[in-house]
C-alpha cells in the first residue's frame, strides 16, 4: 500500500468510528473573530483538511468562494449533504493534499487542523504547497495547535518552529500577539494571519 492510501484509510477509520476529538462541532472562535473584523477577503478561499467543515457555511455566507478538501470520503460526503440541505454552494473535494493541485491560486487559506494532523516529516512539503496555493499578498489564517508534548496527531506546532517553517523570505508575520483559542480537547491554538510575499 502507498503512504497516501494509508493516510486515507487511517483518517476514514477515525471518522467512521467517531474518533474526532478535534472537531468542535461549530465554527472556530478564531474564524468568527477574523470574519467579524473584515480580515477574510471575499474572494477564493481554501480550507485544507476541512473535516466536517463547520467553517465552510460561515465563509460562504460571508461571500467567499470556498474550496474545501479532505482526504477522507465520509466527512466530504457529510459536508456536501449539509451544504445542499442549507442551500449553500462550495466546492468540496476528496483528495490527499500532498498530491492535490488546484486549477488556480486562492486569495486566502484557512488552516486549522491540517498541519498538526500531518507527520512533521511532511510539514516542509505542505508549507511549500500552501505558498504555491496562495496569490501574492494572499492571507494564511493559521491556527497552530499547542500540545507541548511529543508525538501526535495532533503534533505540537511550536511557534518558534512555525516561524522557521513559514520563513520570512516567503511569509510576513504580524507584529501583534496571536489569538489564543481554547480547544475542546483542553489544548490551545495560536492564531496568526500570515501574508504570502
Amino acid at each position: 500500500m502507498t503512504e497516501s492510501h494509508d493516510r486515507l484509510k487511517s483518517w476514514e477509520e477515525r471518522y467512521r468510528q467517531g474518533r474526532t476529538g478535534w472537531d468542535r462541532g461549530e465554527i472556530s472562535p478564531a474564524l468568527r473573530t477574523w470574519l467579524d473584523g473584515g480580515l477574510v477577503p471575499r474572494g477564493r478561499v481554501l480550507v485544507p483538511g476541512c473535516g466536517h467543515g463547520h467553517e465552510i457555511s460561515a465563509l460562504v455566507r460571508a461571500g467567499c468562494q470556498v474550496t474545501a478538501v479532505d482526504i477522507a470520503p465520509t466527512p466530504v460526503l457529510r459536508l456536501q449533504a449539509r451544504l445542499a440541505d442549507d442551500g449553500l454552494h462550495a466546492r468540496v473535494v476528496q483528495a490527499d493534499l500532498l498530491h492535490w493541485t488546484p486549477a488556480e491560486p486562492f486569495d486566502a487559506i484557512y488552516e486549522q487542523t491540517c498541519l498538526c494532523a500531518l507527520d512533521p516529516d511532511h510539514w516542509r512539503e505542505y508549507e511549500r504547497r500552501l505558498a504555491g496555493w496562495l496569490v501574492p499578498d494572499g492571507r494564511l489564517f493559521a491556527l497552530f495547535m499547542q500540545t507541548h508534548r511529543e508525538g501526535g496527531p495532533p503534533y505540537h506546532c511550536g511557534i518558534a518552529d512555525m516561524r522557521a517553517l513559514f520563513g520570512e523570505q516567503d511569509w510576513q508575520w504580524p507584529d501583534e500577539s496571536p489569538l489564543v483559542v481554547p480547544h475542546p480537547t483542553g489544548l490551545e491554538e495560536a492564531g496568526y494571519v500570515l501574508t504570502r510575499r
